[in-house]
């Protein structure tokens, strides 16, 4: 235990690996699992939260806090986080409610400064959101998801794989895996090629990316008649993703803007 500082307060329930490093004032609190190779920044306090290894926590961010919920009464809930995570400053990540008893973050995620995620949500693997995002709770984001600065996004919406979240969005409905959005409130602006790409999608799986959202958001046609025509045509394994995150959506899935044109919704 040589790389706790002699100032930092470590709760005796807390569970730390002899290689993690904890800096000077940081509070390690109740039920908290810390994995090797973790680092502790000075003046962070992590609480109730289980972590796994290579996680790298910056000065003064706040991790697993009581949620912000009015109905939240002191319930034992947790966060859980996974491997290669870098939190950085002035970060918080609440914990969850009693309505799923936790949050949930994945691995090689980036939160940048003054982010915050909310109870309950949900954060898959190689997710980065940028500085001053608020995430309210019970939000899910899918894989390589990016988000912009000073976005928020309200309570319950999902977002999928692979997108991009303009800065400055504020986000209500539900966006379908490869797309992106801007605006207040936002609103689809075509796909994430450039997310596909990197992420080593093939032309034909991304050629059929864009003719999916084609006809999904820009042929006139309703969602229902949309995904039931792609449904009978053998579609491509994204593509059915997209249509179950669609068939899933209880706030309704996000459409580009009024009058867009087909052309430049699929050019970005």
């Amino acid at each position: 235990m040589s790389n706790i500082h002699p100032t930092a307060v470590v709760h005796p329930t807390a569970k730390i690996d002899p290689t993690v490093k904890i800096d000077p004032y940081a509070v390690i609190g109740e039920e908290v699992a810390l994995g090797a190779g973790t680092w502790i920044g000075a003046h962070a306090t992590v609480e109730f939260t289980t972590m796994g290894k290579d996680n790298k926590i910056f000065p003064g961010a706040h991790v697993g806090g009581a949620p912000q919920d009015l109905k939240y009464a002191g319930e034992r809930t947790r966060l859980v986080m996974g491997d290669g995570n870098k939190v950085r400053e002035t970060v918080t990540l609440n914990r969850g409610t009693s309505s799923t008893g936790e949050t949930r973050i994945g691995s090689g995620c980036l939160f940048m400064a003054y982010s915050h995620v909310a109870h309950d949500c949900r954060i898959g693997d190689g997710v980065v959101v940028v500085n001053c995002v608020g995430i309210a709770g019970h939000v899910e984001i899918g894989d390589f998801t990016v988000i912009g600065g000073l976005v928020g996004i309200h309570q319950f919406v999902r977002i999928g794989r692979y997108c991009m979240v303009g800065g400055g969005s504020m986000v209500g409905k539900d966006i379908p895996s490869f797309c992106t959005c801007q605006g207040d409130r936002a609103t689809l602006r075509g796909l994430n090629l450039i997310g596909m790409r990197r992420a080593g999608l093939g032309r034909e799986a991304i050629s059929a990316v864009k003719e999916a959202y084609k006809g999904l958001f820009l042929s006139g046609q309703t969602l229902e008649t949309a995904i039931a025509q792609m449904k009978d045509s053998s579609p491509s394994a994204e593509v059915s993703q997209m249509i179950d995150f669609i068939e899933r959506s209880k706030r309704g899935v996000m459409r580009p803007a009024a009058g867009a044109e087909q052309e430049e919704e699929v050019s970005v």
